[in-house]
């Protein structure tokens, strides 16, 4: 038999055996290093919010979508039972908590905008509650709308197993609730505040509907991730789309002085009862997607459809290796 290895045992010490203080001083590099950064915020081409009025944060406003959520779908979202004899109370707190957080931002947004327009700003509190009570006065309807979109999802996917599961887990559910809540806003004009929202149920749901865009009832995205719905898109009633989808625009048109062009309709209008599958493509403000269409996979299209139209790419021609042929051609 070979003769046993030696084994060595090394003992294991936790002590750093490196000097304890560092040989060079780095830490006297950092005041120069202030100063190159305090004076980058001098340069005009910087960007920075110095001696500027205070601006909605982030976490107030996704705190805030929180709260229109749970008042939105009484009983789902928030930490307590609610039962009918609770109901009045339980909105009436809701509704104060929102009130005062809602206002409170959106009097952020206006006195913004208004120093970035050198404009003096003397009404905005009162704008700001004004606009907080014109948004709730609309809840009932958002209801109504939103009720609308879920039952088209539990409608259109049939691994739906009830509304309470699309209510809780679609990420669609989100991002349209966030959007619905958000084109409120943004539709009075309000600054900042809506795009802040949509951003961030983007960033949640991977699913991207700028808060310009106007959608109809009864809208259902199945799966969502990816999709892409641009600010000045048009979307009629019972409209389905699927992942990937993007609803965008072809190009961008200039002013005289090279900057972008804004306040035109660059974007699709997507008319009634339309189904768009996922991979599609739909570019363009001239372009109308005619009522009852249908739109294939991956699918691009940069031009307007009658309703009723069927448009799908060509069957790719696929080549299928079974493991005999490749060891063949081996």
């Amino acid at each position: 038999m070979p003769a046993r290895e030696k084994i060595r045992v090394v003992a294991r010490t936790d002590e750093c055996q490196a000097p304890i203080e560092p040989t060079e001083n780095f830490r006297g590099q950092l005041p120069e290093i202030v100063d190159g950064i305090v004076e980058s915020c001098q340069d005009e081409d910087s960007i920075d919010h110095i001696d500027a009025v205070a601006i909605p944060d982030q976490e107030s406003v996704i705190g805030l979508i929180e709260d229109l959520r749970d008042l939105l779908y009484p009983g789902y979202f928030g930490n307590q039972e609610i039962d009918r004899d609770y109901l009045t109370y339980h909105i009436g707190s809701e509704v104060n908590v929102v009130f005062e957080k809602l206002s409170h931002q959106i009097a952020k947004a206006i006195r913004h905008e208004c120093h970035r327009s050198e404009i003096i700003c003397t009404h905005c509190l009162n704008r700001s509650q004004a606009e907080a009570i014109f948004f709730l006065q609309k809840v009932p309807r958002l209801r109504k709308t939103l009720a609308g979109d879920v039952r088209a999802a539990y409608n259109g996917d049939p691994a739906a197993k009830s509304l309470d599961e699309i209510v809780f887990s679609y990420p669609a559910t989100m991002a349209v609730t966030t959007y619905r809540i958000a084109h409120e806003l943004y539709i009075r004009s309000i600054p900042l505040l809506p795009r802040m929202m949509t951003e961030y149920a983007h960033s949640v749901t991977g699913i991207d509907i700028h808060p310009g865009a106007t959608i109809g009832e009864n809208f259902f995205i199945d799966h969502g991730t990816a999709v892409v719905i641009g600010e000045t898109t048009e979307i009629g009633n019972n409209v389905r789309i699927y992942q990937g989808v993007t609803l965008g625009a072809h190009g961008f048109l200039k002013d005289p002085d090279g900057s972008l062009k804004r306040g035109y309709k660059r974007h699709p209008t997507i008319e009634d009862d339309v189904i768009i599958y996922a991979g599609a493509t739909i570019l363009g403000g001239e372009t109308v997607i005619g009522a009852g269409s249908i739109i294939g996979g991956n699918v691009w299209l940069t031009q307007s459809v009658p309703p009723g139209s069927h448009v799908a790419i060509e069957e790719p021609k696929l080549r299928i290796m079974t493991p005999e042929r490749r060891e063949g051609d081996r």
